[in-house]
């Protein structure tokens, strides 16, 4: 291997710094601090950014958006070989589209429990289950990584 060539879990830190970026945009828009990117075969095809404030739409998060898009643009072969990187472990909505969507692998820095435990008053209204895309069949899930960082996201976002 050369020294050019980046290592799987460069390329998966890279990445995810990436959606950790896109975060921090949703944050500086307005918006609660989630990104989320869909890479095949090492480039990015599409992001996306949390806009439920700016939307006023309680379901426009980036992997929602991203799923729904791979949908509709993506063959199932395509869908099935390409990576989500996100900022934070799906809610259940999120994680039932990328399901549906046939997506293969997913790539996140802190799960919804840590994300919430930041956010002002430290409650989660609505209690996240971080196995349930584990459980599927057909998909891969690396996590948490680069946890400090994604953390940092969320408490710069309600400081």
């Amino acid at each position: 291997m050369s020294e050019e060539t980046e290592t799987s879990d460069e390329a998966d830190e890279r990445f995810l710094r990436r959606a950790l970026e896109l975060a921090r945009e949703a944050a500086a828009d307005g918006n609660t601090p989630f990104g989320s990117l869909l890479v095949r075969d090492g480039h990015v095809v599409k992001e996306s950014t949390n806009t439920t404030v700016a939307d006023d739409d309680i379901t426009a998060h980036p992997e929602l958006k991203l799923a729904r898009w791979a949908a509709r643009e993506l063959t199932p072969r395509e869908r099935r070989t390409s990576t989500m990187y996100t900022s934070t472990y799906p809610c259940m909505m999120c994680s039932g589209a990328f399901a549906y969507a046939g997506l293969g692998r997913l790539v996140y820095s802190v799960d919804g429990a840590t994300a919430s435990a930041l956010a002002p008053g430290g409650r989660n209204e609505n209690p996240p289950r971080t196995d349930h895309l584990r459980e599927r069949e057909g998909v891969t899930v690396v996590g948490p990584l680069l946890e400090d960082e994604g953390r940092a996201v969320h408490r710069e976002c309600w400081e």
